[in-house]
């Protein structure tokens, strides 16, 4: 597959359409007295993809800000036409949309729960149904606008139902999300009483964008303990599509916010500022205004910092940029009334004639100002309590002129997973973090150039560009992976040439796993017996003279022997270790030691005892660990000490450990599924073959059978076999096809 990169080289006519869809647009529409104005948007995913508008013909969609009922029908219209020339389609909400929609589900339930702030959330129905209702019309939207080879690509917190409605009006379309804010851990998302929708929602997309790995691990725990969806690698499948969820750390425009601490404007600025503080050391603190962001908490410690160290009074100052946010809500014009009274109350107590220890801007600034005051500061205090990345840190480190100062950041930040060489803190630690501020404060020159050039490397590495890029060649390669999986399903053709063969041949070989291929799994393998449309199908089957039907399983001889004694089939148990042939006795295929088995035991019960769920199936010439009824997280962990602990155990034993679904087995490793199909297949000149499977021991099977065989893997991983089909139940409906045939081939030899 060729980049994303090389693609756009080759020219416009090949140039790949990019449809942004995120509540926020690049334009915002305001009204006044003469009617409406269109500003750009500062900041966020606007400014970002600003820097890669070349590359890519970018198309967005959103709400621009105003609302249908400030408007008439003219106005609607006029705005509809402007930004249609810009490439921007705008969603009109009303006003109550609006406000049920964004201000109430997005920020008054999805915001403080997903920060970690579950007391701030509030549930009620009227929001949730408004942001169904918002989504939909987003939806609707996108259909009038997008073409069938556009990347489609859904932004954050306020649009997480819209992968899944695309999904279902564009099934092959190219959909990817990212959440730009923390995914919870499952404890606090499943407080959500709309957390399957939730859920499903983002999963309609085929990749799925965190900013750090823990958001990535706490969406896919989620995603197994709510909607069942257990993944390998990150890769899930869902209803038969494969997913990936992966890690994108937002990056910046690095080379805009390094060149610009050198224009004239921003100079003028910084030295506008330096000469009112005069020589005294500059903290910088820029952010919204917002409980999740640890201002108060800040503050607090700064003022700790002070009176611990009163040699630094009237030799320092903290500039405190508070962007206005949510000003009519309630919660935040109470914040704001908090930190304003903190603020008078430390200038008061520490503060003499000439010298304030807090500059106190509430405003938003232009980005000239904001450049100024990042290349002036010796120390940025970035602490908030929780942030899903806090690109002001990044834009600090690339912006320091003279690669000096001391970044002092969060733990809490998704930035802090890159950021390593700033002076990390717990933001609810004041002792901690008043102890940075003096380290910082006193950090040789020497060392900040190190730590501020070691992090501006990396942010010069992987800037904005580099993650759009990153992220459409990754669901580029999602399609692709789903492409080829598509390429061996058994489709009609490929399943009309095997019905011809099977109708023609007159020595036939099917091998059917049982558990996963022939039947569902089952919380304990022995409630996973046959149905009656099962024992039906395999009747005709075995019924065909030309037919021998052999169900090659895991399973004990005894289990297996239960189930099925009664029909005319031949059987393989323990993957291989026992068989026998319809009214024969069990046969060996060689000997195996079983000696093992009392050194293994009780390192599996040990296990079972530390694994609610779990449960031991002793087996002639196995032991297997199931663990389909376990808490999947807990689980996880034990499979790998369990591994660890075996393997040391059985060195020289000749024993291997084998993952199957849900099930850890040890047993001999002359033992498998390969080894007793070869023998099958010397014994008879087949016409043709059949073998089915649904995991890691039916690859052996497969490994082993001749190319001209009809190999079929149950589900849409990756496998040896020929074919896939995708589930348990569709393959069912094939054998009781191939089944139906066989009872009317019998019955017209018999009327010959």
């Amino acid at each position: 597959m060729a980049s994303i990169e090389n693609v756009f080289d080759q020219g416009v006519e090949t140039q790949k359409h990019l449809v942004i869809i995120a509540n926020r647009l690049p334009i915002t529409v305001t009204t006044n007295d003469s009617g409406f104005q269109l500003q750009e948007s500062v900041g966020g995913l606007a400014t970002g993809l600003s820097s890669i508008s070349n590359d890519f013909k970018i198309h967005w969609i959103g709400w621009p800000g105003v609302s249908p009922d400030e408007l008439n029908d003219s106005q609607k219209q006029d705005i509809v036409n402007i930004l249609k020339e810009k490439n921007i389609y705008p969603v009109l909400l009303s006003k109550q949309l609006v406000e049920d929609f964004y201000e109430g589900f997005s920020n008054k339930t999805i915001w403080p729960l997903f920060h970690y702030f579950p007391s701030n959330a509030v549930y009620e129905d009227r929001y949730w149904q408004a942001y169904y209702k918002a989504n939909e019309d987003f939806c609707n939207i996108l259909l009038e606008h997008v073409n069938p080879n556009d990347y489609i690509w859904v932004h954050d917190y306020q649009l997480m139902l819209l992968p899944k409605m695309i999904r279902q009006k564009l099934p092959l379309a190219k959909i990817g999300f990212f959440l730009h804010i923390p995914f919870p851990s499952f404890e606090l998302f499943r407080l959500l009483p709309w957390r399957k929708e939730i859920l499903d929602g983002i999963l309609g997309a085929d990749l799925i964008g965190f900013h750090t790995y823990d958001y990535v691990t706490h969406f896919l725990i989620s995603a197994a303990r709510i909607s069942g969806y257990e993944h390998s690698m990150g890769m899930l499948n869902v209803d038969n599509r494969m997913v990936k969820a992966e890690v994108f750390p937002m990056g910046i425009d690095y080379e805009k916010y390094l060149h610009a601490s050198k224009d004239a404007p921003v100079q003028k600025i910084a030295a506008e500022i330096r000469e009112r503080i005069g020589n005294r050391k500059i903290i910088i603190s820029i952010d919204r205004l917002d409980y999740t962001k640890g201002i108060i908490e800040r503050l607090e410690a700064y003022e700790l910092f002070l009176k611990e160290n009163p040699d630094y009074k009237g030799k320092v100052t903290l500039i405190l940029l508070a962007v206005p946010s949510r000003q009519n809500v309630e919660t935040y014009i109470r914040m704001r009334e908090h930190l304003e009274r903190l603020i008078a109350k430390i200038n008061g107590e520490n503060g003499s004639i000439g010298w304030m220890p807090i500059w106190y801007l509430y405003r938003s600034a232009p980005f000239e100002q904001v450049v100024a005051l990042y290349s002036i500061a010796d120390v940025a205090l970035l602490t908030p309590l929780r942030d899903g990345m806090n690109l002001i840190a990044k834009e600090f480190v690339a912006a320091s002129p003279n690669s000096a100062g001391v970044l002092i950041l969060s733990e809490m930040a998704g930035a802090a997973s890159e950021l390593g060489e700033a002076l990390i803190v717990n933001p609810q630690d004041k002792n901690e973090v008043a102890k940075a501020i003096l380290d910082a404060l006193q950090m040789p020159v020497e060392e900040q150039v190190n730590r501020i050039k070691s992090m501006q490397w990396r942010l010069s590495r992987y800037t904005i560009s580099r993650w759009v890029y990153d992220f459409i060649n990754t669901l580029e390669s999602v399609k692709e992976t789903q492409r080829h999986l598509s390429v061996n399903l058994l489709n009609e053709k490929s399943k009309k040439e095997l019905i011809e063969n099977y109708k023609k041949t007159g020595r036939r070989l099917l091998m059917l796993d049982y558990d996963g291929t022939l039947v569902g799994f089952a919380g304990r393998p022995q409630l996973a017996g046959p149905d009656n449309e099962l024992i039906t199908i395999l009747k005709k089957l075995s019924s065909d003279k030309a037919n021998e039907v052999v169900i090659i399983s895991g399973r004990p001889r005894s289990s297996l022997k239960e189930l099925f004694g009664q029909l005319n089939l031949s059987l393989i148990a323990e993957h291989g270790a026992w068989y026998c042939r319809p009214d024969r006795d069990w046969e060996m295929l060689e000997q195996f030691n079983s000696d093992w088995k009392k050194t293994v035991f009780p390192v599996l019960q040990m296990f079972c005892d530390r694994t609610p769920g779990a449960i031991i199936e002793e087996k002639d010439f196995s032991l297997a660990w199931h663990y389909r009824r376990a808490n999947p997280q807990m689980a996880d962990l034990r499979v790998k000490e369990l591994k660890d602990a075996i393997s040391n155990l059985v060195k020289n034993l000749g024993v291997g450990i084998f993952e199957g679904n849900k099930v850890i087995e040890v047993k001999n490793t002359g033992i498998s599924k390969g080894r007793i199909t070869e023998k099958w297949l010397k014994e008879s000149a087949w016409d043709f073959i059949l073998a089915a499977g649904d995991d890691l021991t039916d690859e052996d099977m497969f490994a082993v059978l001749p190319p001209t065989a009809y190999s079929i893997k149950i589900g849409l991983q990756m496998s040896k076999s020929r074919f896939n089909i995708e589930t348990v139940g569709e393959f069912r409906s094939f054998l009781k096809e191939l089944g139906n045939i066989s009872s009317v081939l019998e019955k017209a030899a018999a009327a010959i």
